[in-house]
C-alpha cells in the first residue's frame, strides 16, 4: 500500500469510544429486497479491480449477500468522518498502522481471536499486529492478509549496459550511482512533489539503522530522532543528492510513467509501485531489491510491513456474513489471486509470491530476516513524510531531527 495514506489524521480517540458506546448501525440497512448488503470499505486505489473480482465470486458462491465496494480518495481522512458519524463499514481493508490500532484499542472492531481466522497467518505479521495495538489491549482484532517490502526498482537493461552487479551494501549502492552519474544515467528517480515518497527512503534506511522498538521507546523517554536518526538523516540527504532534473517538481503518478519508459536506474520505492509500472510499460525490464543500508551485510534486512488489514465493525447487523467474506479472503485460491495481481506478497502461509521480478528478496523471507515499517508505528497525525520532504528541500539535520522529536510529542500528548 502506499505509504501515502497511511498517515493522514489523527482520529479522535474519544470519539471513536463514543461511537462504540452508542452502538450505531453499520452502513448495512439489513435484509434488502435482494439480500443482506455489507460494506467493503478499501483505502486502496490500486486494488480496486482485484477486489471487485473477489467480490464477484463471492457474491456468486453466495447470492443472498451482496459487497459494495467503497475505495474513496484521502480514504483515511473519509473514514475518520464517518466515524465521527457514527457510520462504520461492515468489513474494513486498511493498512497496518497507527490508525488501526487506535481503532483496535477504541473497541470499533470484532476481537477474532476465538475464531479460526488467523490459524494461517504468519506468526511474523501477527506479531506487528500485535505490536500495533499494544500491549495493554488483549486480543486480535484484525488478520493481517497482504504484505509489502520496501526497496529499490532496477532498470535491469540500464544496469546490465553499465556491467553492475546489484549491490549489497550501502558503498557498493553508492559506487553504482557514482557510475551511473559518470555515464550520462540518471542515478534515482525520486518524485518527492508528493511527500509520503520520501517514506520509503526513510524507512528503507530507519528499518534497518534504527532501534527496532523506536516508537515503544520514544513513548518511554528512552530514545529520540535526534539521537538514534542521525545516520538516517545523513544518508537519505546524501540519495537525493542523486536525483536529477525537478524532482521535487514530479509526482508518483508521472514518475512510474517516467520509469516504465526508461528514465533512471534506481527508484526507490514499493511492490506497489511495480504494477503501475508495467501497466504504462508492460514490457519493462525491472527487477527489485532490498535497500542496502549498511556496509554489514548482517544488517541489511527487508523492510516488510502490513499492507491489507482485514476487520470486520463490532457495530456490523451482519457480523457472521462479514466473517464469512473475510474467510473466504483468507483461502489460498483467493489470497493467491491477490497477491498475483498485485505484485504483492502474503501474509498467509503457504501463499508464495513466485514472480521473478522478486528473485532477489525471496531469501529474506525464507530466512525471516525482515523489519517492519517505522513509520507504521509512529503516532497517526505526525506528518513526518512533510517535515522529511521539508528537510530534503533545505533543512539542516539538526533542526530537522529536533522537529521530528517536537513534532511526536506535540501528537502523542494531544
Amino acid at each position: 500500500m502506499k505509504t501515502k495514506k497511511l498517515l493522514m489524521t489523527t482520529i479522535s480517540i474519544s470519539s471513536i469510544l463514543l461511537l462504540t458506546a452508542c452502538g450505531g448501525a453499520a452502513s448495512s440497512e439489513g435484509a434488502e429486497e435482494n439480500g443482506i448488503t455489507l460494506e467493503l470499505f478499501s483505502n486502496k486505489s490500486e486494488n480496486i479491480k482485484t477486489l471487485e473480482s473477489v467480490i464477484a465470486k463471492f457474491e456468486a458462491a453466495n447470492p443472498d449477500v451482496n459487497i459494495e465496494l467503497q475505495s474513496p480518495p484521502e480514504a483515511e481522512t473519509v473514514l475518520k468522518t464517518r466515524l465521527t458519524k457514527n457510520d462504520v463499514p461492515d468489513i474494513m481493508s486498511i493498512g497496518g498502522n497507527a490508525t488501526f490500532g487506535e481503532l483496535a484499542r477504541a473497541g470499533v472492531l470484532v476481537d477474532v481471536s476465538d475464531t479460526n481466522l488467523l490459524e494461517t497467518v504468519q506468526p511474523a505479521y501477527l506479531d506487528m499486529s500485535n505490536r500495533l495495538v499494544g500491549t495493554e489491549i488483549k486480543g486480535d482484532f484484525g488478520i493481517p492478509y497482504a504484505t509489502n517490502a520496501n526497496g529499490v526498482i532496477i532498470n535491469q537493461d540500464k544496469l546490465d549496459k553499465l556491467g553492475l552487479a546489484i549491490p549489497t551494501t550501502y558503498t557498493e549502492f553508492i559506487a553504482a550511482l557514482e557510475i551511473a552519474r559518470e555515464q550520462g544515467e540518471v542515478p534515482i528517480l525520486f518524485t518527492l512533489k508528493d511527500a509520503w515518497t520520501a517514506l520509503p527512503i526513510w524507512n528503507g534506511l530507519g528499518g534497518n539503522l534504527a532501534p527496532e522498538n523506536f516508537a515503544e521507546l520514544k513513548n518511554a523517554g528512552d530514545a529520540s530522532f535526534a539521537e538514534d536518526y542521525t545516520e538516517v538523516a545523513t544518508k537519505i540527504a546524501e540519495l537525493v543528492k542523486y536525483g536529477e532534473g525537478d524532482m521535487f517538481g514530479l509526482g508518483y503518478d508521472d514518475g512510474n510513467k517516467q520509469f516504465a519508459n526508461g528514465e533512471g536506474l534506481f527508484y526507490i520505492q514499493g511492490n506497489w509501485a511495480i504494477p503501475e509500472i508495467l501497466k504504462n510499460n508492460p514490457d519493462a525490464n525491472i527487477n527489485f531489491m532490498a535497500l542496502p543500508s549498511s556496509d554489514d551485510q548482517t544488517q541489511n534486512k527487508l523492510v516488510s510491513g502490513i499492507d491489507v488489514m482485514l476487520a470486520v465493525s463490532e457495530s456490523s447487523e451482519h457480523k457472521e456474513e462479514a466473517m464469512k467474506f473475510v474467510e473466504f479472503m483468507i483461502s489460498e485460491e483467493i489470497a493467491g489471486q491477490y497477491i498475483n495481481e498485485q505484485k504483492a506478497f502474503s501474509a498467509i502461509q503457504g501463499v508464495l509470491q513466485e514472480d521473478p521480478t522478486f528473485t532477489n528478496i525471496k531469501v529474506f523471507f525464507e530466512d525471516g530476516n525482515i523489519d517492519s515499517f517505522p513509520d507504521h508505528f509512529y503516532p497517526a497525525g505526525l506528518g513526518a513524510e512533510n517535515i522529511i520532504q521539508a528537510y530534503l528541500i533545505d533543512g539542516e539535520e539538526d533542526t530537522f531531527l529536533k522537529s521530528m522529536d517536537s513534532e511526536w510529542d506535540k501528537v502523542v500528548n494531544r
